[in-house]
């Protein structure tokens, strides 16, 4: 087939990546909103194979979010502009009670009428479904869907998990073949960062390494399985990649003065980075990053080449340049579509990445790499698509393991699983001591309700919280807070 016949039978195949936990909190405002901005999209490209690949489905309380579940997925499938879309398999991970399982992952691929030919794989039987009324239709498998043979699902082991608290991340994978050509879609969720202040002290942080690990892990399995082959791959889902926190911090604050300051209650603590006349510029707490100017800042330029997580996987992972925002973290109130959160750095989380043999299935220079709803209110996360044209009857027909791991691959997993510092470090991330120094002075400050702030000592050591209350002062009814200039 010359060229020419390839490119007019090459298939448009349309891939998203959706977190869409905080839909689920607030589903009468957010779902329609979501809905209409996704199904607009489609019917603009008009792909012949769309995969949509959800987490946090449900939120954060699935078993009060079921019916609201269900009806995104009638909404979707009932749309008119998913008319032409006859062939339906929607994998939804919803059984929320079982802890050693539950992902909250969601899987789904809609065909065109137009395909001409579709297969789906088996991952018990280790082979093709090809029988007509095993593929084309409706296809929907919700609550346990262990037993289900055509996807694997797994959640990753949990003494992967920071501070080994089992949490609902793991992967989920489907292999199709497209008009003759056969590629595995992976739906991935990786940790999160817990605290800026932890994530700011160096980099790779111990949660950046952490999400490195299971990644290693999850490629390593699929080049080592035997039994199922190794096939080219899309790896598309919330990886929770961070920007280089330490180096962010470093380039916003030059010239600023940090001041810690400590709530001696709960342990709380802020850093504000000040300039020359006292002004805050930069604050960093456990949850909180707060620029002056956040709306636009991290909007900028100079952000990306902070976005850094992907470097060591070089190899194994390759991406389409980012020519969109930070999809995390947006606010999710309608009327504040484009306004960043200032909980955390915002950073590319939400990514559509590939192995390197997918250059040679899909036509090279069509493709278009961006994020829905720019302009809407999409929840905290704005869903990231990646178009493709795949080529067709490029195999292979049956996938076999490869013998040994590629270079690249095999140093990373050597690094990820004998890096000791990780398993000790995960366990006992400690934020406080960010930006601590010998030289550090401290003041005391009682934050009364209805009042300004008012110090109440100067005092270097811990002495000063024993004589805020020697001198009377009423710390139960107010907040006593430690500021430390570093």
């Amino acid at each position: 087939m010359d060229s020419a016949q390839e490119d007019a039978s090459s298939t448009d195949v349309f891939l998203v990546t959706a977190n869409v936990g905080s839909l689920f909190e607030d589903p009468e405002r957010l779902l329609q909103l979501w809905l209409s901005e996704f199904l607009a999209k489609i019917a603009r490209a008009q792909p012949r194979f769309l995969a949509l690949h959800l987490q946090e489905v449900g939120g954060k309380t699935y078993e009060k979010s079921m019916e609201y579940v269900q009806e995104f997925i009638r909404c979707l499938c009932d749309a008119p502009e998913m008319g032409d879309f006859t062939c339906v398999h929607i994998f939804m991970d919803e059984d929320f009670k079982s802890a050693e399982h539950f992902t909250a992952l969601g899987s789904l691929y809609f065909v065109h009428k137009d395909v001409d030919s579709l297969k789906i794989w088996n991952f018990l039987t280790h082979s093709w479904e090809e029988s007509l009324q095993d593929i084309k239709d409706k296809h929907i498998y919700s609550g346990n869907i262990e037993t289900i043979a055509t996807k694997e699902k797994s959640k990753f082991p949990q003494h992967f998990f920071p501070e080994c608290k089992w949490s609902r991340k793991g992967f989920m994978r489907t292999r199709w073949e497209i008009n003759g050509t056969v590629i595995d879609l992976v739906n991935i969720h990786l940790f999160h960062d817990a605290s800026n202040l932890a994530a700011c002290e160096n980099f790779p942080s111990v949660y950046c390494k952490t999400r490195r690990r299971a990644l290693v892990h999850t490629i390593e399995r699929f080049h080592l399985d035997e039994q199922n082959g190794t096939v080219p791959f899309f790896l598309f889902g919330d990886f929770n990649f961070r920007c280089d926190t330490e180096g962010v911090v470093k380039e916003l604050t030059e010239n600023l003065t940090p001041h810690r300051v400590q709530n001696v209650k709960n342990e709380n603590d802020k850093i504000h980075y000040r300039n020359s006349t006292g002004n805050n510029v930069l604050t960093v707490g456990k949850k909180e990053f707060s620029h002056a100017d956040h709306q636009l800042k991290f909007k900028e330029d100079w952000l990306k080449k902070f976005d850094r997580e992907l470097e060591p996987l070089k190899d194994v992972l390759v991406e389409y340049p980012i020519k969109f925002v930070p999809s995390y973290p947006f606010e999710e109130d309608p009327e504040m579509p484009t306004d960043y959160m200032s909980t955390r750095c915002p950073a590319w989380c939400d990514r559509i990445l590939m192995s390197p043999q997918v250059n040679e299935i899909i036509q090279g220079d069509d493709w278009t790499y961006g994020m829905i709803g720019e302009a809407v209110c999409m929840g905290d996360h704005k869903p990231v698509y990646l178009t493709v044209r795949l080529k067709p009857n490029k195999g292979p027909a049956n996938p076999t393991a490869i013998s040994k791991l590629p270079e690249g691959l095999a140093n990373l997993v050597n690094q990820a699983l004998n890096d000791e510092s990780l398993w000790m470090e995960q366990s006992v991330v400690d934020d406080s001591s960010a930006s601590h120094s010998s030289a550090a002075k401290s003041r005391y400050i009682l934050m009364k309700k209805g009042t300004t702030a008012s110090p109440c000592k100067e005092d270097p050591d811990e002495a000063g919280a024993l004589a805020a209350k020697s001198d009377g002062l009423d710390t139960e009814s107010a907040m006593l807070l430690k500021e430390t200039t570093v």
